[in-house]
């Protein structure tokens, strides 16, 4: 069991490597900057340079102030913020994309592994009824035995959706 989890660990990072090194300029530069205003040095970099800047305007330094009205400052903390949500939607975009690849991945080996299983169900069953085991002929297994068909159990979950939305 070690060596399969070993060898997936081992794939899993190697694909990631691999999506690094795929990355454009572009995202690396707004993951690299979303990355820095997620800091706390961003924060107290802000700190001290707004708080410089209003103390400096208020007069309190005893220099000549610059920005009396803090429309530069206020005007200067807008542009920033465009600039800075703009890195971080195309940072949470690229994000879910890679979202959207693991829950695919996620949603097929889940598919595969209940095809496995259904068939487990199936050859375990036949060989209890083969031996004469009174449980192989329980309806439950018989139901077990059937495919799950996903399309339709994800109908039947946009239809309960539905009913509750209703109600």
């Amino acid at each position: 069991m070690a060596q399969v989890v070993e060898r997936n660990i081992r794939a899993l990072l190697d694909r990631r490597k691999a999506e690094e090194k795929q990355r454009t300029s572009s995202e690396r530069i707004s993951d690299a900057i979303t990355s820095f205003t997620g800091s706390m040095l961003f924060v107290v970099l802000h700190l001290l340079l707004f708080g410089t800047w209003i103390v400096w305007n208020l007069g309190w330094l005893g220099l000549p102030p610059f920005d009396e009205s803090f429309v530069v400052l206020a005007m200067f903390a807008s542009v920033e913020a465009i600039f800075l949500s703009t890195f971080v939607l195309i940072s949470q975009n690229r994000m879910n994309i890679q979202a959207d690849k693991r829950a695919d991945l996620d949603l097929q080996v889940s598919l595969l592994s209940e095809h496995e299983i259904t068939r487990l169900v199936t050859l375990v069953s036949a060989i209890a009824k083969k031996m004469g085991i009174e449980e192989a002929h329980d309806p439950e297994i018989e139901e077990l035995m059937k495919n799950v068909h996903p399309e339709k159990v994800m109908d039947t979950m946009e239809r309960h959706q539905q009913k509750q939305k209703k109600n």
